[in-house]
């Protein structure tokens, strides 16, 4: 008798810890769309911006379960499926503003902070998050590539430079990256040109067939007038 209750005690505990888990503690329902602000805590997204609008005149924002506060107020700006996340993050993750070639990983604003402040840190290269961070390491010497073979047109790393592409003409990866931007760009302006100049064309072209058409009209206005004073019967002396 004593180990049934004492399972059914056990049981009904799991039951309610797993209901706060999956709760939100402020409408007191299942979580809808949650979100954990940095704390660690988590709400339903409507539920917790409607908290933080109530202290916006205050000038920071809390926690409404372990009261710490944010100042600035937390965006909530967590990674969506087509989003680039922190790997720093636990739980759910935040969107990646940037990601480090160094390191080989993607940061959130608040976990980016290190790479401004470390001057250790400071000399990463940092660029718009990526998914393929892995495609800069090199397959056979597992070191990041920062170097470009104009030779044989590929990235390598600094081992590759002294080995098989020993006396190839290269570039620091990013030099290339910005000379091909700059082609790209000047690529688009003369495209973009190219389509003023056809846009120019055209509406010289359709001016060119109104003043015809124009010219049409009058012509046969003229030989309409011209052909009805010729039947016209002769006046009488």
């Amino acid at each position: 008798m004593i180990p049934t209750i004492l399972h059914s005690l056990l049981a009904q505990k799991e039951n309610t810890m797993a209901s706060v888990k999956f709760s939100c503690s402020i409408c007191l329902d299942i979580l809808k769309e949650p979100v954990t602000v940095p704390c660690g805590h988590s709400y339903c997204m409507s539920c917790i911006k409607t908290y933080w609008d109530g202290e916006d005149q205050r000038g920071n924002h809390s926690c409404p379960q372990c009261r710490e506060t944010f100042t600035p107020r937390s965006d909530l700006c967590y990674a969506g499926p087509e989003d680039v996340s922190c790997d720093v993050c636990s739980g759910m993750k935040m969107k990646a503003v940037k990601s480090c070639l160094d390191c080989l990983a993607s940061y959130c604003e608040e976990h980016l902070q290190p790479h401004s402040v470390a001057l250790a840190l400071q000399k990463h290269k940092l660029v718009d998050p990526s998914r393929n961070l892995q495609q800069n390491i090199c397959s056979l010497h597992d070191e990041v590539m920062k170097i470009y073979c104009r030779t044989d047109q590929q990235n390598i790393c600094y081992l590759c430079l002294m080995d098989e592409h020993k006396g190839h003409e290269t570039v620091s990866a990013a030099t290339e990256r910005m000379e091909k931007q700059k082609k790209l760009q000047e690529t688009r302006q003369q495209i973009q040109q190219k389509i003023q100049d056809c846009a120019k064309a055209v509406k010289e072209l359709q001016q060119e067939v109104e003043d015809i058409n124009t010219s049409a009209d009058k012509a046969v206005e003229d030989s309409e007038e011209i052909f009805s004073e010729m039947i016209q019967p002769p006046r009488r002396l």
